[in-house]
């Protein structure tokens, strides 16, 4: 059981996955905030049946699944409706997310959330450290291009629409800038491994 929980965010395209994937390597469980935000509009889970009484049966397919294309394309088009979603979903998605890190073996555990300067630390108060990866916005729109196919506008907007690269660095308790040096990043998610493990078995 690990109740000592770091919160893993940066911006689009920063290499969040990469950090993450080497704590894995280090035998550490990262729990992802997308994966559990699929888990919670699951067919039987009480926030499916709360968007489907709020935005329509529409919104259902026939077997029973959410048509995620049909609710982002309303959401989308309107503010309101994206702010009933997320009042659904948004609890929903971060208790089983403290549930899922509660429940990991180890010393610790990492939570991924992508979003987590726009909701603000307030929301997971129950995290003990955050951890940023931090890009060159420069780097982030060659990333971005590269790796969703996206040309040099559409990148731009991705990269605006999310919380200013100032508010997640305010955040930081801890900062990994990744600039694409395989070899430091190793040595800075080693570093924080180490620094970790002993937080969390200090008494």
């Amino acid at each position: 059981m690990s109740d000592f929980i770091i919160g893993l965010t940066g911006g689009v395209a920063s290499g969040k996955s990469e950090v993450a994937r080497r704590f894995e390597a280090l035998g550490v469980a990262v729990v992802d905030a997308d994966l559990a935000a699929r888990a919670v509009v699951e067919p039987g889970q009480p926030a499916l049946a709360r968007i489907a009484e709020r935005f329509g049966a529409g919104m259902l397919r026939e077997d029973g699944t959410l048509d995620r294309r049909q609710l982002r394309a309303l959401v989308f088009a309107d503010a309101q409706a994206r702010r009933d979603l997320e009042a659904i979903t948004h609890p929903a998605i971060r208790a089983l997310l403290k549930e899922q890190c509660l429940a990991a073996t180890g010393s610790y555990a990492i939570v991924a959330v992508p979003l987590l300067a726009e909701a603000g630390p307030a929301a997971y108060p129950w995290l003990d450290r955050i951890l940023v990866v931090d890009a060159p916005e420069e780097l982030q729109h060659a990333r971005l291009m590269r790796r969703d196919g996206v040309d040099a506008e559409l990148a731009s907007r991705m990269i605006a629409a999310q919380a200013t690269r100032q508010v997640r660095l305010a955040m930081a308790d801890d900062l990994i800038v990744n600039d694409g040096d395989p070899l430091r990043l190793d040595a800075a998610v080693a570093d924080l491994h180490a620094r970790y493990r002993q937080a969390a078995t200090a008494p």
